[in-house]
């Protein structure tokens, strides 16, 4: 890894500065790559997962990708621009001028997770390659097909001087971490995260970390709940549930709590008539993960909570031999219990309930700021105030997930939800050097700003005016 990082690096330098068309030909390797590819990715992630369907696959991390690849070769070039700057007064006046210039970084580390093991990687890579970087990738060691999908598909449209794949277990990924890169992203666990940030902070290697969390799903009064119910099964279903942005929790008033649990189970059964032998319904990517769940369902239930447990076929989970499982709504919940501890990141729904909103909201920001936000209601100032006093990486009103979607909003959380954005022009920032530029015209401007010793009468001038209140 430290010769290809080298190799990289010289690279890099030596074609510096690459015309634009270089970095659009890359783009464009990309989503060859991806559509080239796109039927292996999916084999090898069901492969992984137990089961996860083709469409699926091709909805959440293929087209992501293709679609980000294509936003940033549609706009790049406008997003390269030198930024002009005013330079302080008077020097504008007389000759001076400031620019923002985007220079590439130089290589960027990648590390993604299992979940969404395609796109994590691709999304992310389109601001990369938009920058002018190069970059080195390191799969989750959870999907190991999918792994070997990037290792066998890459070096046929990059060379390792461009873009380089690296597989393996936890002593790869721990010391991948610990390269000279120009800038790492990391996607994964918060736990996990502190660890990469520690090992970056070695070589002060700037990281861009899009984590997780509990986001909360706040149900106003005046929310359709029916709507609410199709929207909450939906993201929370998908993968099942095992995406950074799920739905984590549901805040909803005490009175309307069954008729909340309803329009999710409701939109349960609509979306997912079966859900056992059904191919649009994910399993639980490992037996790790599926004992985690399970964990969290007895210590609720250990602890006073009641599970609800929607299987709208009756279907036996508990004879088969994988790792699918039904969502479980869990009410009577309470702060001991692991379900409101820990990110969920699977098919359990704990709902929590409020007298006020103001309750609701001081919960929220009693806790860690989460990676996504979501409210459901009519009231344009409730559905304001619940945005104005509450932070999260992102919001979205009256559905889930959906800002994620946005290509031209900017995606990442705050604190231990993340730091750091990307996704289409803030990708490319994120991915770009500022760099300062400021020409000086001709004349003596130091001297005549009284800048240049010995100090006289133009130095006690230029600090009379400029040291008023």
């Amino acid at each position: 890894m430290q010769t290809i990082l080298e190799k990289q690096k010289a690279a890099f330098t030596a074609a510096m500065p690459e015309p634009m068309s270089v970095r659009r030909d890359r783009m464009d390797r990309a989503i060859a790559l991806l559509v080239d590819y796109k039927d292996e990715f999916a084999k090898a992630v069901s492969a992984d997962f137990g089961h996860r369907s083709t469409e699926q696959t091709l909805m959440t991390d293929i087209m992501p990708s293709v679609s980000a690849l294509k936003h940033a070769k549609k706009h790049f070039e406008s997003w390269a621009r030198n930024e002009k700057r005013k330079p302080t007064f008077p020097l504008g006046l007389i000759g001076a001028k400031a620019d923002v210039v985007y220079q590439p970084k130089g290589v960027v580390g990648v590390i993604a997770p299992w979940n969404f093991p395609i796109g994590m990687v691709m999304v992310p890579m389109a601001g990369i390659l938009a920058a002018g970087n190069r970059a080195m990738i390191k799969p989750s060691e959870y999907t190991e097909r999918v792994a070997e999908v990037f290792a066998e598909a890459v070096p046929k449209y990059f060379a390792e001087e461009e873009m380089a794949v690296f597989t393996g277990g936890v002593e790869v990924g721990t010391a991948f971490s610990k390269l000279a890169f120009d800038h790492l992203i990391f996607t994964g666990a918060t736990s996990v995260g502190k660890h990469i940030m520690r090992a970056a902070a070695d070589n002060l290697v700037p990281v861009t970390l899009e984590l997780g969390g509990k986001s909360p799903t706040i149900i106003g009064r005046s929310a359709d709940k029916k709507k609410a119910g199709e929207r909450i099964a939906l993201g929370k279903m998908m993968n099942a549930g095992q995406i950074c942005l799920a739905p984590d929790y549901l805040l909803v008033a005490k009175e309307q709590e069954q008729e909340m649990i309803d329009g999710v189970v409701n939109g349960v059964s609509t979306l997912y008539p079966k859900l056992l032998n059904n191919d649009d319904y994910t399993s639980v990517v490992n037996g790790r993960n599926y004992d985690r769940l399970q964990g969290y369902l007895a210590d609720a239930k250990e602890k006073g909570a009641e599970l609800i447990e929607v299987n709208p076929a009756n279907e036996d989970f508990a004879s088969s031999n994988g790792n699918k499982m039904p969502l479980t709504i869990v009410r009577n919940v309470n702060e001991d219990m692991k379900v409101m501890q820990e990110e969920i990141f699977g098919p359990i729904l704990p709902v929590m309930t409020y007298s006020s909103m103001e309750e609701a909201i001081d919960y929220v920001n009693a806790h860690d700021r989460p990676l996504g936000l979501y409210y459901f209601g009519n009231d344009k100032a409730e559905e304001s105030r619940v945005l104005t006093r509450t932070i999260s990486g992102g919001a979205t009103v009256n559905d889930v997930l959906f800002h994620n979607a946005m290509e031209d909003l900017p995606f990442g959380g705050v604190g231990p939800s993340g730091m750091g954005n990307y996704h289409g022009q803030d990708g490319f920032k994120t991915f770009s050097h500022m760099r300062a530029v400021y020409r000086q015209p001709a004349m003596d401007i130091a001297g005549m700003a009284g800048f240049k010793p010995p100090y006289g009468k133009s130095t006690h001038k230029t600090l009379e005016r400029e040291l008023r209140k």
